[in-house]
């Protein structure tokens, strides 16, 4: 079960990066909201290529188990700074699909930390 929930929210993750594409989160970033339109986009881009690969290749390692836990932990942080950043002027998370995404890796990430807390 703690399987199957984690690669859920890493779905979830990957998915939300997707509409952050679409909803220019570019734009929030302090550094990439200061960079000129399309170099802040294709810096946001590329940067994911790195974390997605360093995440993958995190969740087969030897830590594993505290890769999850992180993930898992980052997940509730990142509802909570979309939540900070929902009045920002350039937030485009605007929609019951993007906050779907956001909300929903935040709930899979408490289930993932309380199932390792009673140990299941």
């Amino acid at each position: 079960m703690p399987d199957l929930i984690m690669y859920l929210l890493i779905g979830m993750f990957f998915t939300h990066e997707l509409d952050a594409i679409k909803r220019h989160e570019w734009k929030i970033f302090p550094f990439t909201c200061r960079l000129p339109e399309p170099i802040g986009e294709q810096t946001f881009i590329w940067a994911h290529v790195p974390l997605f690969a360093a995440l993958v290749w995190a969740e087969q390692s030897a830590y594993q188990n505290e890769v999850r836990t992180g993930l898992a932990a980052f997940a509730i942080i990142h509802v909570g700074l979309h939540w900070i950043y929902r009045n920002h002027p350039d937030n485009e998370f605007n929609n019951a699909s993007s906050w779907s995404l956001i909300i929903g890796t935040g709930i899979l990430g408490a289930l993932y930390l309380v199932l390792g807390m009673v140990g299941i």
